[in-house]
């Protein structure tokens, strides 16, 4: 607990100090939430960073906006992560430009929660495709340019709903769970090569996907504030009875990326205020 208190960090904050600087990374569904503020804090302490997102409005929107605040160059590629050829040609990119690669975190994906009986092939295969897909195709594109390092950082975004699902929770407590359990394999697999494997668990965290509802919600209820909105939205979380801010979780994905989490791979870590039932 001491160490998470330790590294959390705020806009404009104070550095980690995790010894990232010329350390190349890559951060897919980087445009918004955590995966955002993972690239600022990294870029803050001193990676070059690539985000890769689909909406390229939202990616130069984002560029700007990084840059702006950390005086670092940020890299941005407009890819769909459940199309391999896309993923092969711009992590390509990448490397031809910073001639490797050392840290990856797949983000990509947004909640789909519903009733079994709700279920169609185009739920199913567009979040499994996004969430589980989407991370193998992007790991089997950046391993090469890791083995070769000699070393390298692969951080999973899952959610503890991929350890103890929900009723109403399919497809993402699917996809989550086969995330979690691809960390594992992963992780035992390229062990050898000096590559570690982890995945973050996330859970109630302010974001895009949480002000789409809100908005929805102010088209009937005007009078609803964002912060009641989110105090609402938090009143069940045990630590702080309060929705998580994205940095909270982006600190931890860039401590796992660093040298200073050097003796951690294979292991899935919640960051939800206290909410899972499961450890």
């Amino acid at each position: 607990m001491l160490i998470i208190k330790k590294l959390i960090v705020t806009k404009g904050g104070n550095k980690l100090n995790l010894n990232l600087e010329n350390k190349i990374a890559i951060i897919t569904g980087g445009s918004d939430g955590i995966g955002k503020e993972t690239a600022r804090i990294m870029s803050e302490e001193g990676a070059k960073v690539s985000i890769f997102a689909r909406n390229l409005e939202n990616l130069e929107k984002t560029k700007s906006e990084l840059e702006s605040l950390t005086s670092k160059e940020i890299d941005i590629y407009s890819v769909d992560v459940r199309d391999q050829k896309s993923i092969k040609t711009a992590v390509d990119q990448v490397i031809n430009k910073n001639k490797k690669i050392d840290i990856l975190v797949n983000n990509a994906g947004t909640s789909s929660a519903h009733p079994i009986m709700d279920i169609t092939d185009e739920i199913m295969s567009d979040d499994i495709g996004t969430k589980l897909y989407g991370a193998i195709y992007m790991i089997q594109a950046v391993v090469p340019s890791m083995k070769k390092n000699g070393n390298g950082s692969i951080v999973n975004i899952t959610t503890p709903g991929g350890k103890a699902s929900g009723a109403k929770t399919v497809p993402t407590s699917v996809s989550r769970a086969a995330g979690i359990s691809l960390t594992k394999a992963t992780a035992n697999e390229l062990s050898e090569f000096n590559i570690r494997v982890n995945t973050v668990c996330v859970g109630l965290f302010k974001s895009g996907q949480h002000r789409k509802r809100y908005e929805e919600i102010i088209k009937t209820d005007k009078n609803l504030t964002i912060d009641e909105f989110y105090n609402d939205l938090g009143k069940n979380v045990p630590l702080g009875n309060r929705v998580g801010e994205a940095e909270e979780a982006a600190s931890l994905i860039t401590y796992l990326s660093s040298s200073q989490a050097s003796y951690i791979s294979g292991t899935a870590i919640n960051v939800d205020g206290g909410a899972s039932p499961v450890v």
